[in-house]
């Protein structure tokens, strides 16, 4: 039933994706209906769980079964209260875009929000901290994905709340290897009842201190706060969802669950109370600073996160009942405020509260709605805000003495000032008369889910004991056995007067509101947070600068001496110091004599050669030797792809040298000596080392086992291609992604700086010479073109399709195909257009996809790339066949970039003039 929850969240956010290209902003109908579905199958599947009102609905699907990894989902009390809050304002805010957002498309608006909505639920549900950290992740990219949309103001605020909310990422990730080395679990609720957290107190401070950092960079804690209010650049359904009520709080779902485990640290305790409620009382007063409704807004987050910090730091039962009761408060009342204050910027094209006006009479059901949020966000009854707050200052009041005193003498200072501003918003909204370009008020689909938030704040308040199962099952799954008593009277308590403190010294700020304005004109700090995170990020690029500049060299040498030290010097130690037997005889072979003299005489010209030209057949002279090599070794996979490579290597190389300087830098004899005395000894440690360490023995154990069980398991028999499309497909996958990766970049490359221009020919042709017509010239390349590229192309498929039980596969079959584009490409008459008009990127895309997808199917045996067969007569067919197919798409499409950006000039203009690089830059001489 949960894997259910979390496929249908991404159904949605599929659905979003190409509903938002069609419907445009009215596809937010659709979605809202979506997730509002799932919230109905997450009750039905709470209300179906056995075990009573302690039980819990449970569900595991493998991973990475190998580590131990799985995707263990579970629903309990909080994770239930949580995942209600995700779904249902997420969505009502998706109701709200749909009114909200201009006419257009809006597909990849609609599906990152659902996407997070998607990675929320998943990170609530998750019980297993491996898949609850990716889906941490997950909600940072995209939150910096939905701010960074909002234009090119928005750039800056989203690298900086993706930096801040990344570190706590970082911070997260190191708890979590922490627990698991300890553990030898990554299942989190076996980890927070293991006993260790009572006998080991070192090691329970440092894992709670490294998730109270990730919970404060999450939710905006001071003095990690500055991301929240910097994120206001976002539109206001981003706001009122990501910021507001969502993925601020995965943080506050983060102190919540591992309070269980925490509840007796005392350095988990004095650092979330302090931080706090140090926070809830400097976001109070910069709320009061704003006159920007959304910017107050923010800041009253920052200050309403604080409370819920702080109480959850006091650790008691009463204090976590409390924290969890203004989770669903807080999510109510501040979704409220900012769609209201959506509805007020979009009808009167200002959210400076020293411009509006009249208001109330123009837009009276907005005033009454953002007035019912702004009541439930000062704490007063009859909203649920009063019964959550009096939750949070009970608490506070049942701690002991001294501390008590302090803790809610703060707590009520923040609250006076929570008070003060919340009355600012409604005093702005009632005072005035409008003007003759009075605002409208807004349709129905933008007042009715403020509407569905704002009166849900009113029922909860008055009808509050109908929630206490819900919040009492949630307290039982943190371990506090506190019940909840959610009624709006509860006699004349410490809790009472705290808030008649906050009532009658808020009123008077309120009416000293003058005052207190030409008292707050300055600067609360010495410095501004956005700065500070600005001079980090300012000050990492400086410094990636400085060490970047000990090598930025086009000199081969500066890149290559460190690394060839290093292995020179371990490779020598190692030797030295680690007993080999000597190497079995028998390991020669007569043509080792003649292939390696070939080898040696490339190498040898590649040195003493002066031209480009000729460096590039010497190079691949030794490259055809070593194909030749491997051929008699008896690796003809190997050899077959060693030689398609050599042979598109040089095709690039030609397509190259018409763009460079036709000779290069020579570098100086003593640089020579050196490079050549430094190579010939990593060579021959090299040699030595693998004669050592690959001699002793006929075949590895792991090699026969490969060979005796590779049939039975896969189907194949080609034990080269097996290895790379079946056991270890997933390395096969991520170079796959790279080599796709690299081909993007190098069209991005060139379409950025352009191509170099081609230079003259150093042949001279006499103007009545026959080969002087480029067209004529070629015609019998083109001719034979007609007849080989079929040829190569059916060799291409043939290979392709016998890869899994003779020599061939994927990448070879794609060699084979390049060779045959690179045939098209080279017999082309004018390289001013492109022969061949095929969608390269495509390609890419396409076998990316199609591995993806193939590894999906793997989940049918439990695991991502695990292969699946089936036979069809004598034949054994695999899914690694199409796994294969992904791999020679994406082959294919690199090969197409290159020939495609190389071999002609039919490329976008440059978008800065390229620097024509020296002789010297391309040598390997220093410059």
């Amino acid at each position: 039933m949960l894997i259910t929850v979390l496929a249908l969240t991404l159904v949605v956010c599929v659905a979003s994706l190409f509903l938002g290209h069609a419907l445009g902003r009215r596809a937010g109908w659709i979605a809202a209906a979506g997730l509002a579905g799932t919230a109905a199958v997450v009750l039905a599947a709470w209300a179906g769980r056995d075990g009573g009102a302690a039980g819990v609905v449970t569900q595991s699907v493998p991973w990475m079964p190998s580590l131990g990894i799985d995707l263990r989902l579970r629903l309990d009390g909080l994770s239930l209260v949580f995942t209600l809050v995700v779904l249902l304002i997420g969505a009502v805010v998706l109701a709200y875009t749909a009114g909200y957002l201009p006419r257009g498309r809006h597909g990849p608006f609609y599906g990152l929000l659902t996407f997070f909505a998607a990675a929320m639920t998943g990170l609530v549900l998750a019980d297993d901290i491996v898949v609850m950290w990716v889906m941490w992740e997950f909600t940072t990219v995209c939150s910096f994905l939905l701010i960074s949309q909002s234009g090119p103001k928005a750039k800056a605020p989203a690298i900086r709340t993706f930096l801040v909310t990344a570190a706590g990422g970082l911070a997260l990730l190191t708890a979590v290897g922490l627990m698991w080395a300890r553990f030898g679990t990554t299942e989190l609720s076996v980890i927070l009842a293991a006993p260790d957290w009572h006998e080991a107190p070192g090691f329970a401070a440092a894992v709670a201190v490294l998730v109270a950092i990730a919970a404060f960079t999450k939710s905006a804690q001071f003095p990690f706060h500055a991301w929240l209010p910097d994120a206001m650049v976002a539109s206001t359904p981003v706001s009122a969802y990501l910021h507001a009520a969502a993925m601020v709080k995965a943080g506050i779902y983060l102190l919540l669950r591992f309070s269980t485990a925490f509840a007796e640290v005392p350095v988990w305790n004095v650092l979330l109370v302090t931080v706090g409620l140090a926070t809830a009382l400097l976001g109070a007063i910069w709320a009061l600073q704003r006159h920007d409704l959304k910017e107050l807004l923010a800041y009253s987050t920052v200050s309403q996160l604080g409370f819920l910090v702080a109480t959850i730091g006091i650790g008691s039962a009463y204090a976590l009942l409390g924290a969890i009761v203004h989770v669903i408060a807080h999510a109510l009342f501040k979704s409220a405020l900012f769609m209201a204050v959506g509805v007020v910027d979009h009808q009167c094209g200002t959210r400076d509260l020293r411009k509006l006006r009249g208001i109330r009479r123009t837009m009276p059901v907005t005033t009454v709605l953002l007035t019912l949020g702004a009541i439930s966000m000062a704490g007063l009854p009859p909203l649920f805000g009063f019964v959550s707050k009096e939750a949070m200052f009970k608490a506070m009041a049942q701690l002991p003495g001294g501390i008590a005193v302090a803790v809610g003498t703060v707590a009520v200072l923040a609250a006076i000032c929570t008070f003060a501003y919340s009355a600012r918003m409604v005093l702005a909204l009632l005072r005035g008369e409008p003007g003759e370009d009075a605002p409208r008020e807004g349709g129905w689909d933008l007042l009715v889910p403020v509407g569905v938030v704002a009166v849900a704040g009113v029922a909860l308040g008055v009808a509050g004991p109908f929630a206490e199962p819900t919040v009492n099952a949630a307290t039982s799954a943190i371990g506090a056995d506190a019940a909840a008593d959610l009624s709006l009277w509860h006699g004349v308590t410490p809790e009472l007067g705290m808030t008649a403190v906050v009532v009658l010294c808020g009123t008077l700020l309120v009416l000293a509101r003058h005052h207190v304005d030409r008292v707050l004109d300055r600067r609360v700090t010495p410095f501004r947070a956005t700065d500070v995170v600005e001079g980090f990020r300012s000050g990492s690029i400086a410094l990636g600068t400085r060490i970047g500049d000990l090598t930025r060299s086009d000199a081969p040498l500066r890149h290559l001496v460190p690394p060839l030290v290093v292995v020179l010097g371990l490779g020598t130690v190692g030797l030295a110091t680690v007993s080999l037997p000597p190497p079995r005889a028998g390991l020669g072979h007569w043509v080792d004599w003649i292939v390696l003299p070939l080898v040696g005489v490339g190498v040898a010209l590649a040195i003493r050669a002066r031209t480009r030209i000729a460096l590039v057949v010497t190079v691949g002279v030794a490259g055809f030797a070593v194909a030749l090599w491997f051929y008699v070794l008896g690796a003809p996979d190997v050899a077959l792809t060693q030689l398609l490579v050599e042979i598109l290597t040089v095709v690039i190389m030609v397509l190259l040298l018409s763009r460079l300087p036709r000779t290069f830098h020579v570098s100086g004899r003593r640089r020579l000596w050196f490079a050549g005395i430094l190579g010939t000894l990593v060579g021959g440690l090299a040699a030595v080392t693998a004669l050592a360490l690959t001699g002793q023995r006929e075949i590895s154990a792991v090699g026969a086992a490969l060979l005796e069980r590779s049939y039975d398991l896969t189907g194949g028999t080609n034990l080269v291609n097996v290895i790379l499309v079946d056991f270890r497909a997933l390395d096969t996958f991520g170079e796959a992604v790279v080599l796709g990766v690299t081909g993007i970049a190098l069209m991005i490359a060139l379409e950025a700086r352009g191509l170099l221009p081609l230079r003259p020919s150093p042949i001279r042709v006499e103007a009545d010479s026959p080969i002087r017509d480029a067209h004529e010239n070629a015609l019998a390349l083109r001719t034979s073109t007609r007849f080989l590229v079929p040829i190569l192309l059916a060799f291409s498929v043939f290979y392709y399709v016998r890869g899994h039980s003779a020599p061939g596969g994927g990448f070879i079959a794609a060699l084979i195909g390049g060779a045959a584009l690179a045939l098209i490409y080279l017999s082309a008459s004018s390289n001013r257009v492109r022969p061949l008009q095929l969608p390269f990127p495509l390609f890419i895309a396409l076998g990316t996809i199609i591995g993806v997808l193939s590894g999906l199917l793997g989940f049918v045996e439990g695991s991502f790339l695990r292969p699946l067969m089936t036979e069809l007569g004598p034949l054994k067919l695999s899914t690694a066949l199409i796994f294969d197919l992904g791999v020679y798409l994406n082959v294919i499409g690199v090969i197409l970039a290159a020939l495609t950006k190389l071999g002609t000039d039919d490329v976008a203009p440059p978008l800065r003039k390229p620097q024509e690089p020296s002789a010297r830059g391309f040598s390997g001489g220093t410059p």
